[in-house]
């Protein structure tokens, strides 16, 4: 169900409000420029500082643009079931792809606190989850184990691992024993690695800036041709390593601005580069010939 490419987007603000218009244009060159799935309000749509109605309208516009030529993955979590619910249902209604949800943050649920947070908004929807597991933001890792029990559940169709573990897809396959569970790299450094051992795409961070090229590496893996699927990732190394030489959104906000694509705005408490940073950034995508 899920393969290849898919953006998590950047959402352009002007003025401290969401700026539509470049929202829009933005996710209409992702689509033109080729990558198979486009993910509004993840983490580098800075979700946790859009209100309710902002997070709902990005959806909303990205669907809009998408019109089926992209899988759009809404990104619907949050630390409240309740609330992840009202947004996955949203979600559904507008008509996005599938949902991905995070693990929940700040809480630190119990493993089996987890699994029920997961499975209430699975029963409550009828659209196809992703679970998305980034313990260095949240402050808990889904074990395995959990991850094994929530794949039973018909409509867990995926995972977004952003560990940076590469025997996780190992582990996985080996405990999970529904057919369909996509497993997507979370982690733009170790995706071709991560596809080696089981997994069928990236959600990426580089493709807001490198759409086609972070598509080609994938279309390369998913053809089995791995020797040129490294080539390819080797050669836009720098870019993965400079998206996060500050805290994400931040460098990539900033190398979107530098392609004209929105301003480098970001909401408190995340704040633009350093002067450091921004030269560095400048420098990689002028190597890349990006710029």
């Amino acid at each position: 169900m899920f393969k290849g490419i898919y953006t998590a987007l950047i959402t352009p603000f002007a003025n401290g409000k969401v700026d539509e218009k470049a929202f829009q244009s933005f996710v209409e060159w992702q689509v033109k420029e080729g990558v198979q799935g486009l993910v509004p309000c993840g983490t580098t749509g800075e979700s946790p500082t859009l209100s309710h109605d902002e997070h709902n309208r990005v959806i909303d516009l990205c669907i809009e643009v998408a019109k089926g030529r992209a899988h759009v993955m809404a990104g619907t979590g949050s630390n409240s079931t309740d609330e992840a619910i009202m947004t996955t249902r949203h979600a559904e209604k507008a008509g996005a792809d599938s949902a991905l949800v995070v693990a929940p943050y700040y809480n630190k649920p119990t493993q089996e606190g987890l699994f029920r947070h997961f499975k209430a908004i699975h029963d409550a929807t009828k659209i196809p989850i992703v679970i998305y597991n980034i313990p260095g933001r949240s402050g808990v890792n889904i074990t395995d184990d959990t991850l094994a029990r929530l794949a039973e559940l018909p409509r867990i169709n995926g995972l977004k691992d952003a560990t940076g573990d590469l025997a996780r897809p190992c582990i996985l396959r080996s405990k999970i024993k529904k057919k369909s569970i996509d497993l997507l790299s979370g982690e733009d450094m170790t995706a071709v690695a991560f596809n080696a051992s089981g997994g069928v795409g990236c959600i990426s961070v580089s493709s807001n800036i490198a759409p086609r090229a972070c598509a080609e590496v994938q279309s390369a893996c998913l053809s089995g041709d791995y020797a040129r699927a490294l080539a390819l990732h080797d050669a836009l190394v720098p870019l993965h390593n400079v998206m996060f030489c500050e805290t994400s959104p931040g460098p990539v906000k900033f190398a979107a601005a530098l392609l004209g694509k929105c301003k480098p705005e970001v909401r408190l408490p995340l704040v633009e580069p350093g002067e450091d940073s921004k030269k560095h950034i400048t420098e990689v995508l002028k190597k890349l010939r990006l710029l």
